[in-house]
């Protein structure tokens, strides 16, 4: 869709007296303009002809001030992001006339509503407001619609990620287990524990293709906890945890058969559950069991989780689970204690020779960081 271009001229009281009241008063337009829906995808911009701008305030229906730019000249004030769907917005502006600006002064109000978008756009965002995660945490947003692929530059350039102390990072583009688009943010290397990160998406008004518009701005922060990792290695049936770099613990388990092994390479914690039923239908076993578990820690969607297995016999001897690392119960719940979402969990000298992808969970780590630089749509 084309950026509205029709614009409303307005005018009001004027004040001032002597020579100021003998000069006209400046000519003031906005755009989008009333009378109709508007059109969808352009910024409001507002105009003074024969005189220069002193301030304009605009909001939109539900009292959110739009923030926005005056130009250096006084001549025009162009709001920082685009008009959302279906939203009724009231601008109002203060102009002096004369090329000087020392002319009559007036004041305008105009409003006027948006059309209705064939799909609003919302997303889901990873980790919550105010969360606290581990050192391996990206940040994820969730799309309840498509994303044409046309359309993620602009939307990748309305998210900005900022961080205290900086640290470097970059947006990727991934597919998300579910099928839905996906855009993740993930740090060059691990967070430092402590980091402070908030997210700001400038996203109303921007169209996402196939129909669909995203109709509001998201913001959200959380917070970078204790840096608190985990290292399995399949052969010793070990899983080791680590704090600040130091190992403080080993824990004995089975990780995954030889017809089944566990998945390699570093995974995200991406939920915990105190307690789960295990159904072998979800990965692909068919009704073979169906088993209580409890501290479950789950890495990939399609399965991989850290968890109790109190039916397994040969917990510390033999790697025979279906792909998970099962350990006695008091150990599950010690590594489900010691792990928070977000942390990370390394799965060395595996059989396995499958390649995780990163929209199974928040696998944003298996690949490194030249691999993961080229998931930018900014390139």
């Amino acid at each position: 869709m084309s950026a509205l271009t029709g614009s409303l001229v307005l005018t009001a009281c004027a004040g001032g007296s002597g020579s100021e009241a003998d000069r006209p008063e400046a000519k003031v337009t906005v755009s989008p303009a009333g009378g109709g829906a508007a059109k969808l995808g352009s910024p409001i911009t507002v105009k003074a002809e024969g005189g220069r701008l002193t301030g304009v305030e605009a909001k939109d229906d539900k009292g959110n001030k739009v923030e926005g730019r005056l130009a250096g000249d006084g001549s025009s004030w162009t709001s920082d992001g685009k008009v959302g769907p279906q939203t009724t917005y009231t601008v109002r502006s203060t102009a002096k006339g004369g090329k000087d600006g020392k002319g009559k002064e007036s004041s305008s109000t105009a409003t006027f509503t948006t059309e209705k978008a064939e799909k609003v756009n919302k997303l889901t965002n990873t980790p919550g407001n105010g969360q606290t995660v581990g050192t391996g945490m990206p940040v994820s947003i969730l799309f309840d619609h498509p994303v044409d692929e046309g359309k993620r530059a602009e939307i990748e350039k309305s998210l900005k990620v900022t961080t205290q102390p900086k640290v470097e990072g970059a947006w990727g583009w991934v597919k998300d287990w579910s099928g839905q688009d996906r855009i993740d943010w993930r740090p060059k290397d691990y967070w430092p524990s402590g980091t402070k990160v908030s997210v700001n998406g400038s996203l109303a008004g921007i169209d996402s293709g196939e129909g669909g518009w995203f109709a509001r701005n998201y913001v959200f922060a959380f917070t970078i906890g204790a840096d608190r990792k985990a290292v399995i290695d399949v052969p010793s049936h070990t899983l080791t945890m680590y704090e600040d770099g130091k190992a403080v613990g080993d824990i004995k388990g089975s990780a995954g058969s030889p017809d089944d092994p566990t998945r390699g390479g570093v995974h995200t914690v991406r939920s915990k559950n105190p307690a789960e039923t295990m159904d072998s239908a979800t990965i692909g076993h068919g009704n073979e069991w169906m088993l209580h578990s409890k501290w479950v820690t789950h890495l990939t969607a399609s399965g991989t989780f850290l968890h109790s297995a109190p039916w397994n016999e040969w917990i510390g001897v033999k790697n025979n689970s279906h792909g998970c690392f099962g350990m006695t119960t008091a150990d599950a719940k010690t590594v489900y204690d010691f792990l928070s979402i977000g942390s990370t969990v390394e799965v060395k000298n595996t059989a396995s020779t499958k390649q995780t992808d990163v929209g199974n969970g928040l696998e944003v780590w298996q690949e490194n960081w030249q691999q993961w630089q080229k998931r930018s749509a900014l390139k």
